[in-house]
């Protein structure tokens, strides 16, 4: 991946270059200089992205599906996440007791789509993304994912969902996960609109609580597609 330079980035979130030095200055945004020009690199910019969509808060994550938007180009076939996640890569309930037992069985949960072949490999990927930051939430879900795209092993995105029977302790916040997404995407603007819909889905009303209480993978889905119905209508 290149750099951006100031004007670049600004181009890029679609603000004022003036905005982009300031949070460079204060250290709100990854940057370094060189030769005294301010340059990014595009993947911490993705990651960046990708940190402040896990950290945003509900009432705010509309505004952070326009900043996704206009990052990644609104794409008018973007697949739903129903139709990503489908019955096939939803476990409940998800046999697992430890963090790397999750990983390893949503990775061989995915596999079911046909459109990822390689779960250790997968698995690998996301355990070094979790080592380097954990990726659960204090709502008790985790929002799996690689630090890349893992093209090599992907023909195209698929997003697997498991429920465990009783929480984990899964992050170094203290708090347990009984809830876990696997987002393989194929690209990374498609991670980060998968992500940014993801977030805003666990956030409204009862998702959660119903996922806990689904007896069966076809239950799950069915809570998953009517929440996303009901976030288009917003």
């Amino acid at each position: 991946m290149e750099d951006f330079d100031l004007a670049q980035l600004a181009q890029y979130l679609h603000i004022t270059p003036d905005k982009v030095e300031k949070m460079a200055l204060r250290g709100t945004i990854p940057g370094r200089k060189v030769s005294g020009q301010w340059r990014f690199n595009e993947a911490d910019i993705h990651h960046w992205l990708e940190d402040r969509i896990g950290a945003t808060e509900s009432e705010d994550l509309g505004q952070m599906q326009k900043v996704v938007d206009r990052v990644t180009g609104r794409q008018t076939d973007q697949q739903p996440i129903h139709q990503l996640c489908t019955v096939d890569t939803i476990e409940i309930p998800l046999s697992a007791r430890t963090r790397g037992s999750v990983i390893r069985n949503m990775c061989e949960v995915a596999t079911r789509s046909g459109l990822m072949w390689d779960a250790p490999a997968m698995a690998e990927a996301v355990k070094a993304r979790e080592n380097m930051h954990p990726t659960a939430l204090d709502c008790g879900v985790a929002l799996l994912h690689p630090r890349r795209p893992q093209t090599s092993i992907l023909s195209d995105t698929v997003v697997a969902l498991g429920v465990t029977h009783s929480p984990i302790p899964f992050s170094d916040t203290g708090h347990s996960t009984d809830i876990f997404f696997l987002i393989c995407s194929y690209d990374d603007s498609v991670h980060l609109r998968t992500l940014s819909t993801l977030s805003r889905l666990i956030a409204s009303d009862n998702l959660l609580t119903q996922l806990r209480a689904a007896g069966s993978a076809a239950e799950a889905w069915e809570c998953m597609h009517a929440a996303e119905e009901a976030l288009e209508t917003v």
